[in-house]
């Protein structure tokens, strides 16, 4: 995950390989982040807020990834503390023959929260982008993770039609797999935006820990009470992964409808930090 920030510089390198890591720790009744180090042109910003939990946003110089661009971000939530991921922008994914890449490690420690909250990704025509998530929970931490996938500059015309697009997504409860998933989307399977139809938004939400069972059965219940309607502009499903974890996945019409849906499904989530996380920006 990577928000970049406007800039008239230009990269033409084969590759850009950057790194950063993020260490978050509790100290009293707070969580703090304990170091924070990126390489150029990756940014850590950690602002302040008015919860017990700490917050750190990714951002970068550049108008986005280009070809050949790897990204690599390495998490770790100490016991008991919480910790807020986000970005302060969309991920842009320029057209990319060769590919680029974003890998997202994260580990929490005991009793630990890490709600990570992206702003959307966007492939523009012609990337082919590779995005990977894995992250290992200890005995009570607890996980949000949200993930969206817009359909690209729609208002350009480029409505799914990137080059490809894979995501995987692996979840562990210390060394127990709980999930492990991909997503390929390859014209070269069917055009994308055929199948797609008149979807431009594609959403994962993930929920794991025990600190988070009551909120995974009311969203299960929720979204089994749901009616079946033709042609509705969102369709919604939950799966239970044991009694760990709940995956819910997400197509809508429009990314703006996906973020609203998110954030009521999440809407315990501002409580549970002691500040809202989307109504904020640093």
């Amino acid at each position: 995950m990577l928000a970049t920030t406007n800039s008239t510089s230009t990269s033409n390198s084969t590759s850009n390989p950057t790194s950063a890591r993020l260490v978050f720790e509790r100290v009293g009744h707070r969580s703090v982040v304990r170091s924070a180090f990126a390489t150029s042109p990756l940014r850590l910003l950690t602002p302040r807020n008015h919860g017990h939990a700490a917050w750190a946003y990714t951002s970068a110089l550049g108008a986005g990834l280009v070809d050949g661009d790897e990204l690599r971000l390495e998490v770790r939530v100490g016991a008991g503390a919480a910790a807020v991921l986000a970005t302060q922008g969309e991920t842009r994914v320029y057209r990319s023959p060769r590919g680029c890449s974003s890998e997202l490690f994260g580990e929490v420690a005991e009793g630990g929260l890490l709600a990570v909250l992206p702003d959307p990704t966007v492939c523009f025509a012609g990337a082919s982008y590779r995005q990977r998530t894995e992250v290992r929970l200890g005995s009570g931490a607890s996980l949000v993770l949200v993930d969206v996938l817009a359909a690209g500059r729609t208002a350009r015309g480029e409505r799914w039609a990137f080059r490809r697009y894979e995501g995987d997504l692996i979840l562990r409860q210390e060394e127990r797999r709980i999930l492990a998933e991909s997503i390929l989307l390859d014209p070269e399977h069917g055009p994308i935006a055929e199948r797609f139809g008149r979807f431009d938004a594609l959403c994962t939400v993930l929920l794991a820990g025990e600190a988070l069972a009551g909120a995974r059965a009311a969203i299960a219940n929720e979204l089994g009470a749901l009616p079946a309607r033709p042609r509705a502009g969102r369709i919604e499903s939950a799966n239970l992964l044991g009694t760990e974890a709940l995956l819910v996945r997400m197509a809508a019409t429009s990314v703006e409808d996906a973020l609203r849906a998110v954030r009521e499904r999440l809407r315990f989530l501002p409580a549970l930090l002691g500040d809202d996380p989307w109504a904020r920006r640093p």
